[in-house]
């Protein structure tokens, strides 16, 4: 539900950064991110939503950068244009109360014609504008590993200036019992999250019937009950802190992309989004937690664990990883994930839901 403009004009989206920037600006470039350069300042034709694109223009003698991005409309809860609109709207508020987050620079609409950027007065789709960052998503390291399974000590720094960098922001906690409730309620019904997850799978799916979302569904109603009477966890959180969402530049020096779905919720979110992964890839690579990135998930756990000094972490990861489990055993997601990977995923994602108390060396158990 919604639109697409034909053709992104240049001179609209030069007349729109002038306005943000309170001068006069050059377009030199546009074109979509992760793609080569495209010189010149020419009209955008067949401009989708749902695409980043960089654009690049001088202001006062000086070249600079921004990244245009919208949302592509249709599942899990972005159907309709003001669904797009209130996540922008939120992301353009938060990125920048986030150490490290990219900077977002502006929020506004395309027009109800597509041609034209302008404020919220007579708008369409939405769009937010955030600077440009330069570097390598994390994944690209784990990618690597996956293939060479030689770990290096830039990896485990890595992993260790991530984990460091989860303690310090759930450092900052907000007394707001309600809050948290409402967080860990959308756990489970947000169309983003364990159900919404849940709904995207395809009818007569193999490896799971209804009986068995279901039984995943009830349990997870179980925990959120045993979670809502845990507000003093409230803390400070990015909401997607997913190796796609990391970008390293030099060493250990990084930034932020994409916070999602609130400043304030349950640490245990970003924890599990981060090691999901490194379980995630080590099923693929090994067929259970072993190797180098058994080593990763190992020092991510054991520094937080540490450095925070939150034991009571492990009586809460169950329904987020149960959800982060979903994300990787998707068939929309990894549609050609290896068939035992994905049993092996599900297997997890049931398992950890019946345990009161986490193990963090238990995986293997877990998904079996």
């Amino acid at each position: 539900m919604g639109y697409t403009p034909k053709t992104l004009r240049v001179d609209a989206l030069q007349d729109y950064l002038s306005s943000v920037y309170n001068r006069r600006v050059e377009i030199l470039g546009v074109w979509r991110l992760g793609e080569a350069k495209a010189s010149g300042s020419k009209d955008l034709k067949g401009f989708g939503y749902g695409v980043p694109y960089v654009i690049e223009f001088t202001l006062d003698g000086e070249v600079k950068r921004v990244v245009l991005e919208t949302m592509r409309p249709g599942g899990f809860g972005h159907d309709f244009p003001s669904d797009r609109a209130q996540i922008l709207l939120w992301q353009h508020s938060a990125f920048n109360k986030l150490p490290r987050h990219v900077r977002s620079v502006d929020v506004g609409a395309f027009t109800v014609d597509g041609e034209g950027l302008k404020s919220l007065g007579d708008c369409g789709e939405f769009f937010i504008l955030t600077e440009y960052v330069d570097g390598k998503l994390y994944h690209l390291d784990l990618d690597r590993l996956k293939e060479t399974g030689e770990l290096s000590i830039l990896d485990e720094r890595r992993c260790l200036a991530l984990s460091d960098y989860l303690v310090e922001i759930h450092k900052l906690k907000f007394n707001e019992p309600m809050l948290y409730v409402r967080r860990i309620r959308e756990l489970i019904g947000h169309s983003e999250c364990i159900m919404g997850l849940i709904d995207s799978y395809p009818p007569n799916f193999d490896l799971l019937d209804e009986r068995g979302f279901i039984e995943i569904e009830r349990a997870c109603v179980d925990w959120r009950w045993r979670l809502k009477k845990k507000a003093h966890r409230l803390s400070q959180v990015h909401g997607d802190f997913h190796p796609w969402n990391i970008m390293f530049h030099e060493d250990v020096n990084f930034t932020v992309l994409d916070r999602s779905r609130g400043e304030w919720g349950e640490p245990a979110d970003d924890v599990t989004a981060m090691t999901i992964n490194y379980i995630f890839y080590s099923l693929q690579k090994y067929g259970e937690l072993a190797g180098c990135f058994k080593r990763l998930y190992e020092i991510f756990w054991e520094n937080y664990l540490s450095k925070s000094g939150d034991a009571e972490i492990l009586e809460v990861v169950q329904p987020f990883y149960a959800w982060r489990g979903l994300v990787v055993a998707s068939p929309i997601w990894y549609p050609n994930l290896n068939v035992d990977v994905r049993r092996k995923l599900l297997n997890f994602v049931r398992n950890v839901l019946e345990v009161e108390r986490f193990e963090v060396n238990d995986v293997n158990s877990y998904i079996k």
